[in-house]
């Protein structure tokens, strides 16, 4: 498997879990409707899991453009390859999104409400505020990717298994940050469902609340920075 194709599939992984966790408990006439943010924040974890599992060993299972960028900026990672792993991350989280719509087709017809259909592609703010909610994105990013360069450069580094140590790690994130702005901390898994969003013939579906998408791309990349730094003067 290639690099590309690795980012792609774990990304696509990623994303038919995440969207998918949100689709079943947001969505109308679902066995798991009401389910709850625990629920939800397990599903994420589980999505981290898979797909960088099965991404790791051919292209390093970054999954997040805010991953790549941070380790690009580290030395860690060749500035010429972040183009091609960024345009796989968002084309994965395309069609992972693709997916949980064409698997919850009939729950979306179901489903009146247009703030939750476009949760399960998207994330939104519980309390708008523009400083506030790409504050939260910054602040949430910078736990991932700080915690995640201490996992991989630990001497009890498990290999492809660190793939959980870095689930928990986003479990972390959600149960405790996430309940600002739904905790994107990925401009891909944010910005691709948004467009899929934007394009599938969905009943009903209201905006893609386009004028928030900058925030869960710009705080990512933002936190992702400034936890490289902070790795960089630690170590």
């Amino acid at each position: 498997m290639t690099p590309f194709i690795a980012e792609l599939t774990g990304t696509a992984l990623l994303i038919l879990l995440g969207d998918g966790v949100v689709a079943n408990v947001v969505l109308n006439k679902t066995y798991g409707n009401n389910a709850g943010l625990i629920v939800i924040t397990f599903g994420w974890a589980m999505g981290v899991f898979v797909g960088v599992y099965v991404s790791a060993p051919a292209s390093g299972g970054h999954l997040n453009p805010a991953v790549t960028i941070g380790l690009a900026a580290l030395g860690k990672f060749d500035w010429a390859k972040v183009p091609l792993y960024i345009t796989a991350q968002l084309l994965g989280a395309m069609i992972g999104s693709f997916l949980v719509w064409v698997t919850y087709r009939k729950h979306f017809e179901a489903t009146p409400d247009t703030a939750a259909k476009l949760a399960v592609f998207c994330t939104a703010p519980a309390i708008p505020g523009t400083i506030e909610n790409l504050l939260s994105e910054i602040v949430g990013t910078f736990v991932l990717i700080l915690g995640a360069l201490f996992i991989v450069a630990s001497k009890n580094s498990l290999g492809a298994l660190d793939a959980l140590p870095v689930a928990l790690l986003v479990l972390a994130i959600g149960v405790s940050l996430g309940g600002t702005t739904g905790y994107a901390i990925n401009p891909a898994r944010d910005l691709g469902p948004r467009i899929m969003h934007a394009l599938l013939p969905i009943k009903d579906k209201g905006s893609s609340n386009w004028q928030y998408s900058w925030i869960p791309v710009a705080g990512p990349v933002i936190g992702s920075l400034l936890a490289a730094l902070c790795y960089s003067l630690i170590q």
